[in-house]
């Protein structure tokens, strides 16, 4: 017998029904959406709010900077005090920022709202792993993550093109305060469903809060991406190069903590045992190259699509429809793949499917320039989005395939932080080269530099799949 999030025996483990599955993953989409539905927004938050660059940026980083500190946290106190009363609240808590953000007077105001809706997206996220993990067994479970896995790919491209429809569309003239706003019904429901259909698991030995890991993490973090993130845009003052220097040393220190909390029988906010899970291990390595990759992908397309093509926000968001709908048909064909030929193969498979989707950008970006259209762009979206679709479902598998019950929400939190801070890695990366190369170079060979520091992402994230596992449970 094994023991579920309630130290239960299989079969008394709690069920994660389809309707239950639903409810979580639509709380796992929001937060990702609105780190990318902001993108096409910013041009006209500028305007309205008279937001220099160095606040437009805040509103990004703030957002992404307090989700990605605080995740592992969540996932902890998920662990202790029940995954889905962390949900609702976190959930509940995300519409109320939300609608917050949406009502900001001034730039100040809403930066600090997108911080608080960060920090409440951490509450929310790492329980969703964590239920499935605790409440479903065999071959759902693995349908479940990898789900899980399509959801996050689509959210990634979603939130810009309903980012593009509703700042268009000026929705009883909120302008740009649509994008917030819209979370409040969708965030409704969710509570609603999930009051209902989500059982409630935590870990059969809570543990406590490790309060210097917490700090010591967080400081690390913030050390890291707020420079990158605000260096740019603020001229890279002293701040910057001093907490870039503190960075690794945090991260030292944070280690050290763990490591020592680990020896004295207590317990880290990150088990170093859990890091010796070979798969575990494996699988975070290729998170951060990916993310970072298509997190600047994502931001530097925003600019180029609406700036560079002068497309309109809706065309916009119709020319990233092909990526949407070609990330969400490879959610389908996965699973059977990852069956016919092994999750290790399939991963390096993806790898090379997006680099020939690159390719397909880069030489259709350079050969048509400044001519292109929706059309034109389709067959290199259509393809790196499969391609994609493929990939993260089963990257996310292979993580959590071997963390123990009573640490899932540890292990979702772990994974959940690697992702989120490897995509505001390549915001702050990747988009600010292309930033940096627009005025000496011009926005076609600025994009051509951005795609090429994406492919070599995708590249280093091909090798690294080289030794992963072939099968996982």
């Amino acid at each position: 017998m094994s023991d579920d999030g309630h130290g239960l025996p299989d079969h008394q483990r709690p069920e994660l029904g389809a309707l239950g599955l639903f409810s979580v993953l639509l709380g796992a989409a929001l937060p990702l959406i609105d780190f990318f539905i902001v993108n096409v927004a910013l041009p006209t938050i500028e305007e309205d709010l008279d937001a220099g660059p160095a606040l437009l940026e805040l509103v990004v980083a703030g957002y992404g900077l307090a989700y990605a500190v605080l995740l592992v946290l969540g996932g902890r106190l998920g662990d202790t005090f029940g995954r889905r009363r962390l949900f609702v609240t976190g959930l509940a808590a995300f519409g109320l920022t939300s609608l917050a953000c949406g009502l900001a007077p001034s730039p100040w105001v809403l930066v600090v709202a997108r911080a608080a809706q960060g920090a409440t997206a951490a509450m929310m996220v790492p329980q969703v792993l964590g239920t499935i993990h605790a409440a479903t067994t065999g071959h759902r479970r693995a349908k479940a993550v990898g789900l899980y896995g399509a959801t996050q790919g689509l959210s990634m491209v979603v939130g810009q093109i309903l980012g593009g429809l509703l700042v268009a569309a000026d929705p009883w003239g909120t302008g740009w305060r649509s994008i917030f706003l819209v979370n409040l019904p969708i965030a409704a429901v969710g509570l609603l469903l999930s009051l209902r259909t989500v059982p409630e698991t935590r870990s059969p030995r809570p543990e406590p809060v490790d309060v210097p890991g917490t700090v010591l993490l967080a400081a690390a973090l913030a050390a890291l991406l707020l420079p990158l993130t605000e260096g740019r845009a603020a001229g890279w003052p002293l701040w910057t190069w001093v907490l870039l220097a503190a960075s690794p040393v945090l991260a030292l220190a944070f280690h050290r903590v763990e490591a020592r909390a680990d020896r004295l029988g207590r317990t880290p906010l990150l088990p170093p045992s859990l890091l010796r899970l070979d798969s575990l291990r494996r699988g975070l390595a290729l998170l951060p190259p990916f993310g970072i990759g298509f997190g600047g992908l994502m931001f530097v397309l925003a600019i180029a699509l609406q700036q560079g093509l002068r497309m309109t926000a809706v065309v916009a968001g119709v020319a990233l429809a092909p990526f949407a709908l070609s990330v969400f048909a490879a959610s389908f064909a996965g699973p059977r793949l990852v069956a016919r030929y092994g999750a290790g193969r399939l991963v390096t498979f993806s790898c090379l499917l997006q680099l020939v989707g690159g390719a397909l950008l880069v030489l259709t970006s350079w050969r048509y320039w400044p001519h292109l259209s929706a059309w034109g762009l389709a067959p290199a979206f259509v393809v790196t989005g499969f391609a994609q679709g493929l990939q993260l479902p089963v990257l996310f598998r292979i993580v959590l395939s071997d963390v123990p019950h009573e640490r899932a929400g540890v292990g979702s939190g772990v994974l959940t932080t690697t992702q989120q801070a490897a995509l505001a890695l390549g915001v702050a990366t990747i988009g600010s080269l292309f930033l940096a190369l627009l005025g000496p170079w011009g926005m076609r060979d600025a994009l051509l530099a951005a795609l090429l520091a994406w492919l070599g992402a995708i590249a280093v994230t091909g090798v690294l799949s080289l030794g992963l596992p072939r099968t996982i449970s």
